[in-house]
């Protein structure tokens, strides 16, 4: 397989790398594929719009030019051999519901070949629910005051309603047109294939077999059923076929338990890297700039994504810090997630640079006005090696590297992207540590060293399951929604510590003394009359059951000398 080539009828103004075929022939066999092509007129695994956009638009000399096109290329090989999103294919048949209005069947059948496919007619409003997904679809229909289930392949809905919505397989022609529709279900027949989208680390998921809910962001923001909650298991299941690859899951997931497949954290950090001494202009696919005609600045260089939710502070900080810029992100529409990221990013960059991280560009107009604006950021670039980090810890460390030795003061973070700092009332702690067991990122630590309970700021999710999970009564607290701006939100502190207790038989270090005591205050009024169950309260494991085996067979053989119940 050749890795890069251009299409063009008109030829260049300049010449491009010798890594990159120039071609005017159209070739669509996939016997022919490349890695990336500038055009859907050639087969390839990716087609890169963001190449012809940059150069019909960029001021870049054509030194520049020549380097740059080339980068755009090599970041999308990096896209290519990195993704994780595999093709899957679903039989489909000819059966089709169509629900509409009488006149709405007639336009239908005018439009499609006759007999073309097996078609059902129902009223839009004797439908009662829909289930499963593109191939197997089963509707729910009100026939004549009896409920009946239509087994269908897809479904053709005028004006569909949100039942319709949240599942693969519906299609309405009000949002496109009867002939771009039925072209669809054409091909969803002849050859349907569909994408993994999300990888789940079920480990680090604050919902995943937790004795409470305290985590199912990814649910909530799911506009489809592609993410469905099992409450009595606390697990997740994940229906990639109905998943619109939008990536909101990711963006609001707060341990990273969730990452994005088109384009995961290790493949953004090395595409990242191509951006050093470039303005990163971020462009989610649907974003159509193939006939976007604006002046793109020196400097500036296009950053493709797939979908336009995925992004995180993680991802935005990368692309910040390897750049050592500003960046735009050029879309309209913020998911919770990604806007609540901007926020704190904006929020950080403003305390430390004086201006705004992130610039937001909904319209033309916008990107117009955001390209003029756009700049470098003096002293704020940082590059580190990100392979094998969780998302909280690639934002802790890169974050630490703005704050340095300062103390920028607080940001509050918002409502979909939570962080905490937990606090513990060290004289109610008998550092039980299930607090620590109730930490799956790692925040909450014990050291063996020297007998403490340990918190890193930077690298708590918020859940909460460690205060909800705590034994003791005002001992260990959560103030949320805060991120500390100061050198030691990123080191360990000492919450809680205490020396270990020696079992009074042997002499072993066997538990923490405040936890020895706790039990022994609780019990002793229970064994005040036997001195030996007494001292088993201060006995390790190992004595415990020794002593009280001694004073059992010594009150036997009692008994049996003196004949008498001791």
């Amino acid at each position: 397989m050749q890795e890069f080539v251009y299409y063009s009828t008109k030829g260049l103004d300049f010449p491009l790398s010798q890594n990159i075929k120039i071609t005017s022939q159209l070739s669509t066999s996939p016997s022919q594929s490349f890695i990336v092509s500038n055009s859907k007129n050639v087969y390839a695994q990716i087609t890169a719009d963001e190449i012809d956009f940059y150069i019909n638009n960029s001021k870049d000399s054509l030194a520049s030019k020549i380097k740059n096109v080339e980068k755009l290329y090599e970041v999308n090989a990096i896209r290519f051999d990195m993704a994780q999103d595999i093709s899957y294919s679903q039989k489909v048949s000819n059966e089709v519901l169509l629900v509409a209005t009488n006149e709405q069947k007639e336009l239908f059948l005018k439009s499609s070949l006759p007999d073309e496919f097996n078609l059902f007619h129902v009223l839009p409003d004797v439908v009662k629910s829909i289930s499963g997904h593109i191939g197997n679809l089963s509707v729910l229909v009100n026939n004549n005051f009896k409920d009946t289930s239509l087994n269908v392949s897809q479904i053709v809905w005028f004006d569909e309603e949100e039942i319709a919505k949240t599942q693969s397989g519906s299609f309405d022609p009000n949002e496109s047109s009867i002939d771009d529709v039925i072209a669809t279900i054409r091909n969803n027949i002849a050859n349907y294939e569909y994408k993994k989208f999300t990888v789940y680390d079920k480990n680090i998921c604050q919902y995943h077999e937790r004795r409470e809910e305290i985590c199912s962001k990814c649910e909530e923001v799911c506009p489809t059923v592609a993410i469905i909650k099992h409450d009595e298991q606390k697990h997740l299941e994940f229906s990639q076929i109905d998943c619109h690859g939008c990536g909101g899951c990711i963006s609001v997931c707060p341990s990273g338990a969730l990452d994005y497949a088109p384009l995961n954290r290790e493949a953004f950090f090395d595409m990242a890297r191509y951006y050093k001494g470039h303005i990163p202009l971020v462009i989610p696919q649907k974003m159509n700039i193939k006939n976007l005609d604006i002046e793109i600045k020196e400097d500036v260089l296009p950053f493709a994504i797939e979908g336009e939710k995925f992004l995180h502070e993680g991802t935005l900080l990368t692309l910040l810090q390897e750049s050592g810029s500003q960046v735009i992100f050029y879309s309209d529409f913020l998911s919770k997630g990604t806007k609540d990221s901007i926020s704190i990013l904006n929020q950080v960059y403003q305390k430390k640079y004086g201006i705004d991280a992130i610039i937001i560009a909904m319209t033309k107009e916008e990107l117009e006005l955001a390209l003029k604006e756009v700049s470098f950021v003096q002293d704020s670039s940082f590059t580190t090696n990100e392979i094998n980090m969780r998302k909280r810890e690639i934002f802790s460390n890169r974050l630490k590297n703005i704050v340095g030795d300062n103390d920028l003061g607080e940001v509050i973070t918002g409502e979909h992207l939570h962080y905490a700092k937990v606090n513990v009332k060290e004289v109610n702690c008998t550092l039980c540590l299930v607090c620590v067991g109730a930490c799956n990122v790692d925040a909450l630590v014990a050291n063996i060293d020297d007998n403490t309970l340990r918190i890193n700021p930077s690298l708590c999710t918020a859940c909460g399951y460690c205060e909800i999970s705590c034994p003791e009564k005002d001992c260990l607290t959560i103030e949320q929604d805060v991120i500390k701006l100061t050198p030691s939100w990123f080191k360990e502190e000492v919450l809680a510590k205490d020396t270990l207790f020696a079992c009074v038989e042997c002499g072993k270090e066997y538990a923490t003394t405040k936890a020895v005591e706790k039990i022994a205050s609780m019990m002793a009024p229970l064994f005040s009359k036997d001195p030996i169950k007494e001292r088993t309260l201060y006995c390790c494991e190992d004595c415990k059951p020794k002593i009280m085996m001694q004073s059992y067979m010594q009150n036997k053989e009692a008994y049996n000398t003196q004949g008498k119940t001791i």
